[in-house]
C-alpha cells in the first residue's frame, strides 16, 4: 500500500538515494518520505551507515626470506555527507580495500625480518590505515581502524623457533641446575668443617675436664687421707677407670669378644704399663 501511495520507510543507520528519472536526485535521511512514482520518483537503493568489518589475509615474505600469512582486520563505514559517493563510485568495496591492503602490506612487510615483523605489527597497521584512509575517503567512506590480528609463518618455520625456544630453555634450566647442585655440595662441605670443628672443640674440653677431674679428685683425696702421695692417687684412679671400662664391656650387646688376661696381679700390671705409657709419652 505504501509503495502504491508513493511511501518510502528508511530505517536508522541507513540512507537512501532517491533518483529522478534515473537521475540522482537527494540522498534520504531515515523516516517515512513521499515518492510520487508518477513523476519518475524512485529509489535507487540503500546505504547502511554502520560500521563493518573485514578481514584479509595476506601471503608475503619478510626481509629474511621467511614466508608468512599476515591478516589484517579494516573497520570502514560509509559517510553520510558523502552517501552518493559511496553509493555509485564504488561497485565492490570490500574488493577494493583488500587490494588496498595487499598492496600496503607487501611493500612494508618485506623491508622488516620476522622478529621485527612481530614487535612493528602496530606500525604496519598504521601504514595500512593510512594509505586507505587517503585512499577511501574519495569515495565516501571512513576508516575507522586498522588491526594486524595475526602474522603465521609457515608451519616449518614455527616449529623451528619452538625448538630454538626450548633449546635455549633447557640451557637455562641445565645452568640453574648445575648452580643449585655446585652451592648444595658447598653447603655440604661447609656443614660437614663446621662439624668437625665443633667434634674436634667438645673432645678438646671433654679431654681438659677430665684432666681438672682428676686434679681435683688428687687435691681432695690428698687432704682428706693424709700420707697417700699422688702416685697412690692415681694407681687408684686408674684401677677405677680399668674396673668401668670392664663394665662397659661387658653390659653392651653390640661389643665383640673382647680377651684380655687377667689375673690376681694384672691390676698392678695395667697400672704400671698405663703410667709406663705417660712417662714415654712425655719423653718423647
Amino acid at each position: 500500500m505504501g509503495q502504491v501511495l508513493g511511501l518510502v520507510q528508511i530505517d536508522q543507520s541507513t540512507v537512501a538515494i532517491k533518483e529522478t528519472f534515473g537521475k540522482f536526485d537527494e540522498v534520504l535521511e531515515p523516516g517515512c518520505h513521499f515518492l510520487p512514482w508518477c513523476i519518475g520518483k524512485q529509489i535507487a537503493g540503500y546505504l547502511s551507515l554502520r560500521v563493518k568489518q573485514l578481514d584479509v589475509r595476506c601471503e608475503t615474505k619478510t626481509k629474511d626470506n621467511v614466508f608468512v600469512t599476515v591478516v589484517a582486520s579494516v573497520q570502514y563505514r560509509a559517510l553520510a555527507d558523502k552517501a552518493s559517493d559511496a553509493f555509485y563510485k564504488l561497485s565492490n568495496t570490500r574488493e577494493q580495500i583488500q587490494s588496498y591492503v595487499f598492496d600496503v602490506i607487501r611493500a612494508t612487510v618485506p623491508k622488516l625480518n620476522l622478529d621485527d615483523a612481530f614487535e612493528q605489527k602496530n606500525d604496519i597497521a598504521k601504514a595500512v590505515e593510512d594509505e586507505l584512509e587517503k585512499a577511501m575517503s574519495a569515495y565516501g567512506y571512513e576508516i575507522v581502524q586498522t588491526l594486524i590480528i595475526d602474522i603465521e609463518p609457515d608451519v616449518h618455520v614455527k616449529r623451528a623457533m619452538n625448538e630454538i625456544n626450548a633449546a635455549a630453555r633447557l640451557r637455562v634450566a641445565a645452568s640453574e641446575k648445575a648452580e643449585a647442585e655446585k652451592i648444595l655440595q658447598i653447603k655440604k662441605a661447609e656443614g660437614e668443617a663446621e662439624s668437625k670443628y665443633l667434634a674436634g672443640v667438645g673432645i678438646a674440653r671433654q679431654r681438659q675436664a677430665i684432666v681438672d677431674g682428676l686434679r681435683d679428685s688428687v687435691l681432695t683425696f690428698s687432704e682428706n687421707v693424709p700420707g697417700t702421695t699422688a702416685k697412690d692417687i692415681m694407681d687408684m684412679v686408674l684401677v677405677t677407670q680399668y674396673f668401668d671400662t670392664m663394665k662397659e664391656i661387658g653390659a653392651s650387646s653390640k661389643s665383640s669378644s673382647v680377651f684380655i688376661p687377667h689375673g690376681p696381679g694384672a691390676i698392678r700390671d695395667v697400672a704400671a704399663q698405663i703410667r709406663d705409657g705417660l712417662l714415654q709419652a712425655n719423653t718423647v
